[in-house]
């Protein structure tokens, strides 16, 4: 069976440990009732095809599930899989699928389904989650209904965190061959309609596996990017959504509201264009100078008031993958606006005599940093633009800073992979071409022993930070909040909606 590792990625094998019926949460003194349609807004939905994916998972899981998920505490849990063995090698995975789930349309899921899913990923979706995973993939097959055995040519760390996105789904699912347009999925509620950018209806499912569940008639996904989250909560118009951390006051003098927070950190930084970098930011150095003119303290204030974390790191402290000595030795803690000033002069660039474009998204914290730059005499066109725009112009790269934000991930591979040569939507990291870094990321997610991942990790990030790829700003944990009618609610460790011991299949509505 698989070894345990410090990060506390623990597998749960047994179905009683993962049985998953109500309650996840504490009980409360109401018995639940069935039936309403729980209005949510956190993240949006970039594609139909989940397995295309690029980094949008606040809504997947309600209609879709994957053989593993991410329990609250980071940990891994089984999920459509009730059971999980690992060879001792690493090398061998033998996932035993649950009885009696079905898809959407009806039909049970087979192991032939699950080679199906892996077999699609594996040769239609390049520059993904998976795909370097993919990469070192020897065979899998279906050992029988409801026996899936993966077999890995050298160990790959990080693969049962990755696995709870890829998506199990119908093979036949509209599109299957080609773009998913309504895929088929196992979850509690049911993928049906969807207005990209606007909102996804989705109706219980009746044949859900997990007894008794959901409790939900629907639920309203709001993707709109333009409504006032705290306003509309507080008029009843949504019952869970993300917020901004400067709405949080009014929302606590509000008797109606919980103020809830994700498990995992978000973290906030600002990128260089460093596929094609125009002068002066081809010189590491006028790098190093706004990393100096950047107000880090002042910045993640803005975001996340007292509770902000300045740090150097893709990590906040406490993470098995945080380094103290990395943390002190960061140069850029306390901004320094004449050292900014100082090796411009040096390096002879007068900022007067550039102007620079910023690509954000429409979010206030983008001016600050925006603001900060401006600071040392350069002339900036700031570009804020809604996501599916900003991402558009990231990956034109005919910007030269990027200020932007990162959510929660399954898996600190998930955030490294983003910044690899081949890495899904790297444009927020300016899309990084490095094969030293690649190489250091490559050794990290194939070592075995958990310390020696951590010091490649470390090392591939020291590499980052020496050439000033980003300038991280720091962590803050990102507040999603919810109506007091809404029972057996918490935030879980990544945007998920849904994971295997808990979330919106075992929420239902009672009395503010």
């Amino acid at each position: 069976m698989i070894r345990l590792d410090p990060i506390r990625r623990r597998l749960l094998l047994s179905v009683a440990a993962a049985t998953l019926l109500p309650l996840a949460w504490p009980a409360m003194a109401d018995d639940p009732v069935r039936g309403g349609v729980l209005r949510y807004s956190t993240t949006g939905l970039d594609t139909a095809d989940a397995h295309r994916h690029t980094g949008s998972i606040g809504v997947v899981q309600a209609y879709a599930e994957a053989l593993t998920s991410i329990a609250p505490d980071g940990s891994v849990e089984p999920f459509l899989a009730q059971s999980i063995d690992v060879s001792d090698d690493g090398l061998e995975y033998t996932f035993i699928l649950r009885d009696g789930v079905r898809f959407h349309n009806g039909d049970l899921l087979t192991a032939e389904d699950v080679v199906a899913n892996f077999a699609r990923v594996r040769d239609n979706v390049s520059r993904g989650w998976l795909s370097g995973a993919m990469q070192l993939v020897e065979e899998f097959e279906a050992v029988d209904q409801r026996t899936f055995r993966l077999v890995m040519t050298e160990p790959y760390a990080p693969l049962l965190n990755l696995l709870s996105e890829l998506w199990i789904l119908s093979p036949q699912s509209e599109g299957w061959d080609g773009q998913l347009v309504t895929p088929i999925g196992t979850g509690p509620f049911v993928f049906d309609e969807w207005l990209p950018g606007v909102r996804l209806h989705a109706p219980r499912f009746d044949q859900y596996w997990k007894a008794g569940l959901p409790y939900l008639d629907a639920v309203e996904f709001n993707l709109r990017e333009d409504i006032d989250k705290a306003l509309a909560l507080r008029a009843g118009d949504l019952h869970i959504a993300s917020v901004t951390r400067d709405t949080l006051p009014e929302l606590r003098a509000d008797p109606n509201i919980d103020i809830r927070f994700m498990k995992d950190t978000s973290w906030n930084f600002v990128s260089f264009n460093n596929r094609s970098p125009r002068p002066p930011f081809d010189n590491v150095r006028v790098r190093e100078a706004v990393a100096y003119a950047l107000d880090r303290p002042g910045f993640m204030n803005f975001v996340a008031g007292d509770d902000g974390v300045v740090t150097n790191q893709m990590v906040p402290p406490g993470n098995f993958y945080f380094d103290q000595a990395m943390h002190d030795a960061d140069r850029h803690h306390t901004r320094d606006l004449d050292r900014a000033r100082e090796i411009l002069a040096e390096e002879g660039v007068n900022p007067a005599d550039f102007k620079l474009r910023a690509v954000s998204w429409q979010n206030p914290y983008t001016q600050v940093a925006v603001q900060m730059v401006r600071e040392l005499g350069f002339e900036i066109e700031h570009l804020a633009l809604d996501d599916l725009g900003a991402m558009q112009r990231l990956g034109e790269y005919d910007w030269d800073i990027a200020p932007f934000g990162s959510g929660p991930r399954a898996d600190i591979f998930m955030r490294f992979i983003r910044m690899m040569s081949d890495g899904p939507n790297p444009g927020l990291w300016g899309g990084v071409q490095d094969a030293e870094f690649d190489s250091m990321v490559t050794a990290a997610v194939r070592e075995a022993d958990p310390d020696r991942r951590r010091q490649h990790y470390l090392d591939a990030w020291q590499h980052a930070l020496d050439n000033y790829y980003t300038v991280v700003m720091g962590h803050s944990q990102g507040a999603i909040v919810n109506r007091t009618e809404v029972r057996d609610w918490d935030p879980g460790f990544t945007y998920a909606p849904n994971w295997a011991s808990g979330g919106i299949a075992h929420v239902w509505l009672g009395e503010s």
